[in-house]
C-alpha cells in the first residue's frame, strides 16, 4: 500500500514537473532595425535555428536565432531588388525555398532561391517565369503559390484573361528540389463578371483544387459554384457542380484531406437575402474517385444559437461569426472553429459584407488573379488604419463533425476583446499539440494585456490553463500572427517599447 502511494506521488510530481516545462517562454532581444511597422514572416525552425524574415522600406533581412532565441546573425538579403512584390517561404528541416517576384521595367519576374539554415545562399536563384505587363500596369502581382501539406509539391501559377469571359492558367509544378514536374496552359471559362475563383489548394500528389463561385454582386452571397480540379499530368480541368438547393452562402472555406483523398467545403448558410445565419453548408468531394461523398445543410438548434449569442438576439446569434479554421481528424471527420468578429463606429454601421472579401482572414481577390493572404505575414499598414473604429473579437465556437458531416459536439472559448483603431493584439492563435488543442489570446487586465491559455481535449472539454510562466509585463503579444514551428513549439511576435520582438513557447 505504501509502495503504491509512493508510485502515485512520484507520478503526480513527474506530471507537475512536465506542466512547468510545458510552458517555458523565451524572448528575443529588440533589434535596432525592427520597429513596430516592420513587416515580417516567421519562416520556421530550420537546422536547429529559428528564422524570421523582415522587411522595412526596401531593406530585406533574415534574423537567425538559436534555440534560446539569442540572435546569431542578421543576414541582409542584398541581392533582392528594392521593390519585391511578394515573398513566400517553404521551410524544410535543412533548407528554405524562398520564392519571390518583382517588377523590372515592363516585366514581372518569379524566382526561387535556396536558403541554408544560417540564411546563406550558395547557388544562383532559379528563374521560374516572367510576364510582360507594361510600364503603367497597376496589377503588378502576377504569380501565386500553393504548397502541398507534405511540402513535396510546389505550384507557382498565374491567371490571365485572354477574353472577358475566359481565364487562362499557366501552372508550374515542382518537387521539393525545385525540379520541374509539369507545366501547363489551361483555359477555364467564366460565365459572367459575377463569377470568381477562391480556395486554391495543392494535394500531396500534385492535384490543383479550387472553387469557381458566383455571387449576386461584389460583396454579397454566393449562389452557385463548382469544384475545379487539375490533375498534375493532365492539361484540362475537371468540373464538379455544387448544389446549394436555394440556400445562399457567405465566405466559403475548403480543406483538403490527403489521407482520405477528399476536399471539404464549409460555409455559413442563409435561407433568405439579408436574413440570419441559419446553419452550415457542408460538401465533401472524393477527388481520387471523382464522386461526391455528401452535400448537406445542417440547421443550428435554438440551444446552440442561444449559447453562441452575445448581445444579439438568439436568431441572429451567428451573424457575426466567421469561419477561421478547419482541422481534419483521423476518423475522416473534422473540427471547425469560428470566431465572433464585428466593428462599431459613430460614422458607419457594422456590415458583415465589408469583411467577407479582402479581410485579414479571407484573402485578396482580383478578377485577374487570386492572391492568397498568408496569416503568418504581418503587414501593419494593410488594414489597421481605420480611425474611429472599435474592433470586437469575442467568442470562439469549436464544432466536431463525424465522417458523414454530422455534428458530434460543440463548445466555446468565452473571450471578449476590443480595441480602438487597430486590432493587432486581438483574436487568438490555435496550437495543435496532438493530444489537445491550445487557444492563446490576450485578455485585458488593469489596462494591460495578459496572455491566456485554454486547452480543448478530444472530447470537447475546455480547460483554463494556469497563467503562462515568465510572462514579461513589458511585452504585448500578437497571438494571431504566431506560427507553430514544431509539434510542441510556437513563435509569437510581441511589441516591446515600440520594437518587434519574438517569443518562443515550448508546451
Amino acid at each position: 500500500m505504501h509502495r503504491l502511494y509512493r508510485i502515485q506521488l512520484f507520478l503526480i510530481m513527474l506530471l507537475a514537473g512536465t506542466t512547468v516545462m510545458a510552458q517555458k517562454i523565451t524572448y528575443t532581444q529588440p533589434e535596432k532595425d525592427d520597429f513596430k511597422n516592420t513587416e515580417f514572416e516567421i519562416i520556421g525552425k530550420v537546422g536547429g535555428n529559428v528564422l524570421v524574415y523582415k522587411s522595412d522600406r526596401g531593406a530585406y533581412a533574415v534574423s537567425v536565432y538559436d534555440n534560446g532565441m539569442e540572435l546569431k546573425e542578421r543576414v541582409a538579403l542584398d541581392f533582392l531588388p528594392k521593390k519585391v512584390i511578394s515573398m513566400d517561404f517553404v521551410a524544410y528541416p535543412n533548407k528554405v525555398l524562398m520564392i519571390y517576384q518583382f517588377q523590372y521595367k515592363d516585366a514581372v519576374y518569379s524566382f526561387c532561391a535556396s536558403m541554408s539554415p544560417d540564411a546563406k545562399f550558395y547557388s544562383e536563384p532559379l528563374l521560374i517565369d516572367s510576364t510582360r505587363i507594361g510600364y503603367y500596369s497597376k496589377e503588378n502581382k502576377v504569380y501565386s503559390m500553393e504548397v502541398s501539406e507534405d511540402k513535396n509539391r510546389i505550384m507557382i501559377y498565374k491567371i490571365n484573361q485572354d477574353k472577358e469571359d475566359n481565364n487562362l492558367f499557366y501552372t508550374f509544378l515542382y518537387d521539393s528540389t525545385m525540379s520541374l514536374v509539369n507545366n501547363s496552359k489551361v483555359s477555364l471559362p467564366m460565365q459572367s463578371k459575377k463569377f470568381f475563383l477562391n480556395n486554391f489548394n495543392l494535394t500531396n500528389d500534385g492535384d490543383f483544387i479550387f472553387n469557381r463561385l458566383e455571387r449576386t454582386n461584389s460583396k454579397d452571397y454566393v449562389v452557385s459554384g463548382n469544384m475545379i480540379i487539375k490533375h498534375p499530368l493532365v492539361d484540362s480541368f475537371e468540373v464538379s457542380p455544387l448544389q446549394f438547393h436555394s440556400q445562399m452562402l457567405d465566405e466559403i472555406k475548403m480543406k483538403v484531406d490527403n489521407q482520405k483523398g477528399t476536399a471539404l467545403i464549409t460555409a455559413f448558410a442563409y435561407k433568405q437575402k439579408r436574413g440570419n445565419v441559419e446553419g452550415m453548408y457542408l460538401y465533401k468531394y472524393d477527388f481520387k474517385n471523382q464522386k461526391t461523398n455528401y452535400e448537406k445543410f445542417l440547421a443550428f438548434s435554438q440551444e446552440l444559437k442561444s449559447a453562441a449569442r452575445d448581445e444579439s438576439s438568439t436568431n441572429a446569434a451567428f451573424n457575426d461569426y466567421f469561419i477561421r479554421k478547419v482541422i481534419n481528424t483521423a476518423n475522416g471527420g473534422f473540427l471547425l472553429t469560428a470566431e465572433s468578429f464585428s466593428t462599431s463606429s459613430r460614422y458607419q454601421p457594422w456590415n458583415r459584407w465589408n469583411y467577407m472579401y479582402g479581410s485579414p482572414y479571407s484573402g485578396l481577390y482580383s478578377p485577374y488573379y487570386y492572391s492568397p493572404y498568408s496569416p503568418w505575414y504581418y503587414n501593419p499598414g494593410y488594414w489597421n488604419n481605420s480611425q474611429g473604429l472599435r474592433y470586437h473579437y469575442d467568442k470562439v465556437i469549436i464544432m466536431s463533425f463525424d465522417e458523414e458531416g454530422n455534428m458530434q459536439w460543440n463548445n466555446f472559448i468565452n473571450k471578449s476583446q476590443y480595441d480602438d483603431n487597430a486590432d493587432l493584439y486581438l483574436s487568438y492563435m490555435m496550437v495543435n499539440i496532438g493530444s489537445e488543442l491550445r487557444f492563446l489570446y490576450n485578455d485585458l487586465d488593469r489596462r494591460s494585456y495578459i496572455l491566456i491559455d485554454n486547452s480543448l481535449d478530444p472530447g470537447g472539454k475546455v480547460n483554463r490553463m494556469p497563467t503562462l510562466r515568465n510572462l514579461d509585463k513589458g511585452y504585448t503579444w500578437m497571438p494571431r500572427y504566431g506560427k507553430q514551428i514544431s509539434g510542441h513549439t510556437v513563435v509569437i511576435p510581441c511589441i516591446y517599447r515600440n520594437y518587434i520582438c519574438f517569443a518562443k513557447i515550448d508546451f
